[in-house]
């Protein structure tokens, strides 16, 4: 019990750290499209105004991409915090946690389905941001690498003052989240063999032969030296 116990209060603190990563990637994402006027720079592409030396907009992505990256992880952190919320509700109401089968597998679904989003989503991040900084270091003259464009000036109203550095956080918060989620489902698998094996072993009643519960007071009784019926 007190392992099963130990792995709920662990599970519990993985969705609360989900909770966190999925915030983290969506407010990342939604702040550097908000520094590029609104465009989606995953995938994007870079220009460079040699008399002025600014570095503008060459190409972007449809918005839709970054919302979905945002989408993604805004779900996963609702149904975190959701589930955070209900299991300090429903141990500070009953003092107790109790699971059955049915939603332990559930949770498993749950955390296949998340994991194949946050593992595409994951893939558009580092592939995305790749190609925006390979068309930064192609297009803007004297820069190796989109850490030292940051510090370059941008064209007007665009602000790329941090704008790698937040698509690296959107891009580590997503492949933690699928990390913690990973662990997630085989804590939920582990437990969910755990009160299984307790259920099979608990139920067939001590001197019962697989799990018979038929057992009359007369097959009891002792076979040698009954006790004499009165006459």
């Amino acid at each position: 019990m007190m392992a099963l116990a130990g792995l709920l209060l662990l599970e519990w603190g993985l969705y609360i750290s989900c909770f966190v990563c999925g915030i983290v990637t969506a407010a990342s994402v939604t702040i550097v499209q908000g520094n590029f006027g609104g465009h989606c720079m995953l995938y994007g592409a870079v220009s460079y105004n040699a008399t002025s030396k600014l570095i503008g907009v060459q190409s972007s992505t449809s918005s839709s991409l970054c919302y979905f990256v945002s989408a993604i992880s805004i779900m996963v952190a609702v149904v975190c915090f959701s589930l955070s919320v209900y299991w300090v509700y429903t141990f500070c109401s009953e003092g107790e946690l109790k699971r059955e089968n049915v939603w332990m597998n559930v949770i498993i679904a749950v955390s296949g389905v998340f994991l194949f989003f946050l593992l595409v989503t994951g893939c558009m991040l580092k592939i995305g941001r790749d190609t925006l900084c390979s068309s930064v270091t192609k297009n803007v003259p004297n820069t190796t690498s989109c850490e030292k464009a940051q510090s370059e000036k941008w064209a007007s109203p665009l602000d790329g003052e941090r704008f790698y550095s937040s698509l690296h956080k959107a891009e580590t918060a997503v492949w933690i989240n699928f990390f913690f989620w990973l662990i997630i489902g085989v804590l939920v698998i582990i437990q969910r063999r755990r009160g299984s094996a307790s259920k099979l072993i608990g139920a067939a009643p001590t001197g019962s032969l697989f799990g018979e519960t038929g057992v009359t007071p007369e097959e009891t009784e002792p076979f040698f030296n009954r006790p004499g019926r009165p006459q």
